[in-house]
């Protein structure tokens, strides 16, 4: 299964684990990294804190939608990320995006992500990545692009 996963981090070195964060989702089991994104810096949304890092990865996995979900909050743990409230800093923020063609609505995994369209720290470096990805029950991610032109997401490495 092709999945997509949103990378975010804006505590402690938030580059390093972002970066740490793509190793570890490649060594998941039954996993392979396809592609990621370069690093992205933006400003907080609905958010305080220092800017946050951001990236997207693909992968082709074996997993199940919340098999995965799963392993992507044990890596979060294992960076020491704390949730004490909604859109709190975060030492590292890991969402399935997308997962092949599916729509998932469960009360602890929608799919895909339902703010991802809104945020350009996600179309940009997913579109980077996937310039021809498709938005199950949206239609192609680029066509959202422009709505989100405004926010001010800047390509760092």
């Amino acid at each position: 299964m092709i999945a997509y996963i949103g990378i975010g981090a804006n505590l402690g070195d938030a580059l390093a684990n972002v970066d740490d964060a793509i190793v570890r989702i490649a060594a998941l089991p039954g996993t392979r990294l396809l592609a990621s994104s370069s690093r992205y810096r933006t400003a907080p949304i609905d958010s305080s804190g220092d800017d946050y890092i951001n990236a997207v990865a693909c992968i082709d996995t074996s997993l199940g939608a919340h098999e995965l979900l799963a392993a992507l909050q044990a890596i979060e743990l294992a960076h020491g990320r704390e949730r004490p409230y909604r859109n709190a800093p975060r030492t590292l923020d890991l969402d399935v995006l997308l997962y092949g063609d599916h729509l998932i609505d469960t009360p602890t995994l929608q799919v895909p992500h339902p703010r991802m369209l809104e945020r350009a720290f996600v179309l940009a470096p997913l579109l980077e990545i996937a310039p021809a990805a498709v938005v199950p029950g949206y239609g192609p991610a680029q066509q959202f692009a422009g709505a989100v032109a405004g926010q001010q997401v800047a390509k760092i490495s």
